[in-house]
């Protein structure tokens, strides 16, 4: 099948995002077909082996994650809305009962501290029932599963979200760690779709980066 490729960007939060980016991918895993969102990405110099971010900004993630919840679930008492953040790119997913509910957790989010861009993943739809929420739970630990065992991948780089029977990507990894992990993702039983939230290194980068870690 034709592969549809659509390049995008991220809607930026406020202030400068710099060269941040988010690889955003749609894979329509049970049609066999792929989209592809793209964009830049940006390195740091101080990381941890187990994500390749540095503690500080994992301390913020949290910080981020914690206050848009709280923002985002005061705004849309009716829908059920889960915010994620990694290297302050954003992710928000869940269901709202509308457009304009949708809109107003989007802003809310991006005004938060530090958020650098958001990625809105919310469907305009009623809240997924307690038997879907404990499908995506299951979906989530099979694909970290099979992250792990894939021996040519840092599974300890991936963030998986799975929400409705989507699968959802974070990290800072290179193309090509990008596109297997997204493989895997979508051939694990149960998945629908997968969606790529990345931020991109290039493989120089993360040779630099191997090296900067390796012991001495």
């Amino acid at each position: 099948m034709t592969r549809n490729t659509q390049v995008l960007t991220p809607r930026p939060a406020t202030g400068r995002i710099g060269r941040i980016a988010a690889l955003v991918a749609l894979a329509a895993t049970l049609a066999g077909c792929e989209a592809l969102l793209i964009g830049g990405a940006v390195v740091g110099t101080s990381l941890v082996v187990s994500d390749r971010r540095t503690t500080g900004i994992q301390v913020e993630d949290q910080s981020i994650a914690s206050k848009a919840q709280s923002r985002a679930s005061a705004l849309a008492t009716l829908g059920r809305i889960n915010v994620h953040s990694f290297n302050r790119l954003v992710l928000i997913t869940g269901e709202v009962p509308s457009e304009p509910d949708k809109a107003a957790v989007e802003k809310a989010v991006a005004a938060v501290e530090n958020v650098r861009s958001v990625v809105n993943e919310l469907a305009v739809a009623p809240s997924a029932s307690m038997s879907v929420r404990s499908s995506d739970t299951l979906l989530e630990t099979k694909v970290k599963g099979r992250l792990v065992e894939a021996a040519d991948l840092q599974s300890n780089a991936f963030k998986v979200i799975a929400s409705r029977g989507t699968v959802y990507l974070m990290g800072r990894v290179t193309e090509r760690e990008a596109n297997r992990a997204a493989d895997v993702a979508r051939t694990t039983s149960g998945v629908q779709k997968v969606v790529k939230v990345f931020e991109l290194l290039s493989e120089d980068e993360l040779a630099a980066l191997n090296n900067a870690l390796a012991p001495k």
